[in-house]
């Protein structure tokens, strides 16, 4: 095994929310720690966009996903080129990509398992683009060995967290468990901000509901959130994990045909949904095993102030709620820093995924090379 070293990484992020690339670079050091040097939003042109949202309904032909993979590893090329450009070439670029379907269950078929995930944004073209060697496509060998594929940012929580629970609230809603008492554990709660989102373009013409404001202007509908919350994901026993395959557009639309009049109230019910989804998961399955110290908030749903009024409604008073930026790390670019992490273990041949997370048979090495 190469002697470990400090490198400097640039982790490539986008999300279910599919509403720009995170990019940061960082330095990581032998003991695992990160320090973010500078990270931005890079937003993906319109119609590439429009494409991937189109991938996510399933309506695009197979041609045209052929297409998506380049293209999507074309933006993703130009985001880390940005920070390339002013920082210098880095050791690694390390790149989530873009996931477009994900298939987390163990059918089968000719006795075969139809277990499967896709993330686009070809790693080739990144590492030809940039001339940097470029480490993606994680979620494959987790599948491979038994796992979910996800949720892969554990591994960095373990290593920057202490007793605590780390929540992530993107377009999907996850928690990594870290405390003396137990090996690490995560899993996706379920619907972060997706179907607020989709509902603040539909009813609002915006595309998040910025501050939490529309949602604070509004009263939760209390039967329409019980209905919400007696979906069977809420139920399922961990490890799960789960996208717009199952949150899709039919299901907020079917969701809806039960909601309240007024569009304030509806957006105010789904941000309670959010908030309180996230609540009732660790109540079924943390709290009897482990008592953290606090709940720590990442992701956009971090800067949702109604979410997190929400939370510290439905959390007991003796567990503290922070975010990411009370511990120093950014509450925007942590998934893309954990990204950093996982390729500077894969550069180094250390397994990076935790089979109490996700599933997984074994400890193994994600990571696709592209030299």
């Amino acid at each position: 095994m190469k002697e470990k070293t400090t490198l400097r990484v640039i982790g490539l992020m986008s999300g279910t929310s599919c509403d720009s690339i995170d990019a940061a670079l960082c330095e990581v050091n032998p003991d695992m720690s990160c320090k973010l040097i500078k990270g931005i939003n890079h937003s993906y042109p319109v119609h590439i966009r429009e494409m991937i949202l189109r991938a996510f309904r399933e309506e695009i032909s197979i041609k045209e996903l052929c297409q998506l993979n380049f293209l999507v590893g074309e933006c993703f090329a130009k985001a880390a080129n940005i920070l390339i450009e002013e920082f210098g070439k880095v050791d690694i670029i390390s790149s989530h990509g873009q996931t477009v379907y994900h298939y987390p269950y163990d059918e089968k078929i000719d006795n075969l398992s139809k277990k499967s995930t896709l993330q686009i944004g070809e790693g080739a073209i990144i590492a030809e683009r940039t001339k940097c060697l470029t480490i993606s496509d994680y979620r494959v060998r987790d599948i491979a060995a038994g796992g979910q594929g996800a949720p892969l940012v554990c591994f960095a929580d373990e290593k920057w967290f202490k007793n605590s629970l780390v929540q992530n609230i993107g377009g999907i809603s996850n928690v990594t468990v870290i405390s003396d008492n137990t090996p690490t554990f995560g899993f996706d709660n379920g619907c972060g901000n997706l179907m607020i989102d989709y509902c603040m373009k539909k009813l609002f013409q915006q595309p998040y509901d910025k501050d939490g404001e529309i949602a604070l202007s509004g009263k939760i509908s209390e039967s329409w959130l019980d209905c919400l919350l007696q979906d069977e994901y809420y139920y399922l026993s961990p490890p799960k994990t789960t996208g717009r395959e199952y949150f899709n557009e039919r299901y907020i639309e079917n969701m809806l045909k039960l909601a309240p009049n007024d569009d304030a109230d509806i957006i105010a019910t789904l941000t309670a949904l959010t908030a309180k989804s996230i609540v009732q998961s660790y109540e079924r399955f943390i709290f009897p095993y482990v008592t953290p110290e606090r709940v720590i908030i990442g992701g956009g749903g971090a800067y949702n102030k109604a979410i997190l009024k929400f939370l510290r409604r439905y959390l007991p008073d003796s567990i503290e709620l922070n975010t990411h930026e009370d511990f120093g790390i950014s509450n925007n670019y942590k998934e893309a820093m954990a990204f950093a992490l996982l390729g500077y273990c894969a550069y180094y041949g250390i397994s990076n995924n935790l089979p109490e997370c996700t599933g997984a048979t074994k400890r193994i090495v994600m990571g696709k090379f592209s030299y």
